[in-house]
């Protein structure tokens, strides 16, 4: 069966709590946003998605999505898929096109939204993400994939002691405090680094 340009969907919630009912919406999902959500779950796996269209179950995220579920025809999947990026290793690194950041190595992973770092605060020549952005810019990159479900491409920094005690002594100029005091006391050693096409 050829692909449908929009699919009858019901959605509900996945969230994890005690007893609960919570509300079913039925909508019209147009097929490449429906997709999209599986792509951040298989990637580019025609098998994995030609299964899950024929099953008509989904769980993304907290949500679940349920639909009437049909054959995909393998040549129209494959169009479809083809109007999605692939990943680009020999993609270079834009600092300018990076909007998120997340600091692991420790027992937590800490998320910086670039919208959270970037504010220069008053008689500070850079903000938190600008020097971020300069120690990746010094530092040793590495591209990893594109990620589906972020829209991003996604960069491996691998963070030097000096680096990452630069990173800790600057979180002071962070505007909020639990995030400030999670970049102070986390033992990071690397970052995940997203950046937009």
């Amino acid at each position: 069966m050829s692909l449908p340009a929009t699919v009858r969907v019901k959605l509900s919630s996945e969230a994890a709590e005690g007893i609960s009912i919570t509300r079913v919406v039925v909508q019209d999902l147009a097929l490449r946003d429906l997709v999209e959500h599986m792509l951040g779950i298989t990637g580019k796996d025609e098998a994995r998605i030609r299964e899950l269209l024929r099953r008509g179950a989904l769980v993304s995220g907290a949500s679940r999505f349920r639909w009437t579920g049909w054959e995909a025809d393998l040549a129209s999947l494959r169009d479809l898929l083809a109007t999605f990026p692939d990943h680009e290793p020999t993609r270079r690194f834009a600092p300018e096109r990076c909007v998120r950041a997340v600091l692991r190595g420790g027992r937590q992973a800490i998320e910086i939204p670039r919208e959270a770092a970037a504010k220069k605060p008053l008689l500070r020549k850079t903000s938190f993400w600008g020097l971020l952005m300069e120690v990746a810019a010094a530092g040793e990159i590495r591209y990893l994939h594109y990620s589906y479900k972020d829209r991003a491409d996604c960069y491996r920094l691998e963070l030097t002691l000096a680096h990452a005690e630069k990173l800790r002594a600057a979180a002071e100029i962070v505007k909020y405090s639990t995030l400030r005091e999670q970049i102070r006391s986390a033992g990071f050693v690397w970052a995940e680094l997203f950046v937009e096409r």
